[in-house]
């Protein structure tokens, strides 16, 4: 078992079991989609979350042994209701700092009275775009795992009849920045246990909307999915790579 530190929760090489496969699922992800390729500086969209937080101590153990040695910068996003972890600025700055990474904070405008998903979500993608360019970085690593894919895809497929889930590596033409997503081959379990054995788990979504929006209805879903057909997440996950649309996000 590794050495918790309480106050600053750090995960880092000499990896567990768990760790060692986080990682080379990561690094597959990498090579697999050349996720890389292009990249001269990369910004990390930080909630604070155990998503992001697991793909910052990946990304830093990865990057200089076996692919480049690229700068690596952290975007927070805070403010008085914004998705994510609901975690103080000064938390996520000492897990920076003992990882020697930098952290740029951006102040999200969002009020109670106008908060939804959609005009959130473009908000703190902006947000994070001009601050990752502002430094250097054109591409920005997202923390979505493979159970928010196979969520995107049902959403997609239920509401428009799209057969598409998330892209691991998506241009966004309109803004000059590239989005990719490291870890799309890592279900959520395993980041949860992760997160679990460095004690970073405790973390959860503070956004009052989120609880009740339509991707948590759609993870419900497919838990349910999931008691006739025990193999429903793998056997998306593959559909989605195998048949997904290629589709990119524009602005």
């Amino acid at each position: 078992m590794p050495q918790i530190d309480l106050h600053i929760p750090v995960a880092r090489p000499p990896w567990t079991t768990l760790g060692r496969k986080l990682e080379s699922m990561c690094r597959k992800a990498l090579y697999d989609f050349q996720l890389l390729e292009g990249a001269t500086k990369i910004a990390i969209a930080l909630s604070g979350g155990k998503d992001s937080l697991s793909l910052l101590f990946l990304l830093k153990a990865i990057l200089g042994n076996g692919f480049p040695k690229l700068d690596l910068t952290a975007i927070h996003v805070t403010g008085e209701f914004s998705c994510g972890a609901g975690v103080s600025a000064s938390f996520l700055k000492g897990i920076c700092q003992e990882l020697d990474i930098p952290l740029i904070t951006c102040e999200s405008k969002q009020k109670r009275e106008t908060l939804e998903c959609y005009s959130c979500s473009r908000e703190r993608r902006k947000l994070i775009f001009d601050a990752a360019k502002a430094v250097g970085a054109n591409t920005v690593a997202f923390g979505h795992h493979r159970d928010d894919s196979i969520q995107t895809l049902l959403m997609n497929l239920l509401h428009k009849a799209e057969f598409a889930a998330n892209l691991p590596k998506v241009p966004m033409h309109d803004f000059g920045i590239t989005i990719i997503r490291p870890l799309i081959y890592i279900p959520e379990m395993d980041l949860s246990s992760f997160a679990k054995m460095y004690g970073f788990a405790r973390i959860m979504c503070q956004c009052p909307v989120g609880q009740e929006s339509l991707r948590k209805s759609t993870k419900l879903l497919i838990e349910k999915m999931e008691e006739v057909y025990p193999n429903a997440k793998e056997n998306l996950a593959q559909a989605s790579f195998r048949y997904g649309s290629d589709k990119a996000t524009r602005k």
